[in-house]
């Protein structure tokens, strides 16, 4: 039981950090971020804040969101609010400049790649979920609206906005938005933590299956 915990909150961390990381690594390839990243890097240049500290702030708003929709936050929601933007801006200020796209392209690719890992990693420690996930889970619960379309409707007003207040849009969103669905159930199935009960692989307990899966 301890080593399944301990495991877990391992997964935890590393998934929280390795987003974070991925992130970064987006931010510097500078051909387009994720949609929530979008709004971040928006509100980080109209603000003069860094993106993590954006990231922080943004992420604990969407959190008081949860207390009327009736959300409970576990320890993987409040974790995450902090350490993926803390990793994120860490990771920006050891990343040497990329002017060249010879670099800028795989390095969006590992960041891709590497986002998909830590959605995996963090998701299937089963500490609850990030605080936009329950934003997307909550306004389902509370509207009977699909979750697919509440993703899509927060995703396009987030990626919009953040797009007007200086955001990168680019080929690397587009990419993002096909890829992360199976990167993140691959390696949901690669780190699944065994169930104490009877030794099955429960991913994301209680929270529905297709509240995939992005912060």
């Amino acid at each position: 039981m301890t080593g399944r915990l301990g495991r877990r909150l391992i997964q935890l961390y590393a998934g929280l950090a390795l987003y974070g990381a991925s992130s970064a690594i987006l931010v510097e390839a500078g051909l387009g971020l994720e949609p929530w990243n979008v709004l971040h890097q928006g509100l980080a240049e109209l603000t003069g804040l860094t993106i993590g500290v954006v990231s922080i702030v943004v992420g604990a708003a969407v959190l008081l969101l949860w207390i009327p929709l009736r959300q409970r936050p576990g320890l993987g929601t409040v974790s995450n609010v902090f350490v993926v933007g803390i990793a994120m801006d860490a990771t920006l200020a050891a990343l040497p400049d990329a002017p060249s796209l010879a670099v800028r392209i795989p390095l969006m690719l590992a960041g891709i790649l590497l986002n998909g890992v830590a959605t995996g990693l963090y998701i299937a420690a089963r500490f609850g979920p990030g605080p936009r996930d329950g934003l997307m889970t909550g306004l389902h619960q509370r509207t009977g609206r699909s979750i697919r379309l509440m993703r899509t409707a927060v995703e396009i007003t987030v990626v919009a906005t953040g797009f007007v207040l200086g955001g990168t849009i680019g080929v690397g969103t587009l990419l993002y938005a096909v890829a992360i669905g199976p990167l993140a159930q691959l390696f949901l199935r690669v780190f699944a933590v065994p169930a104490a009960s009877d030794g099955s692989t429960v991913v994301a307990a209680g929270q529905p299956r297709r509240a995939i899966l992005r912060r």
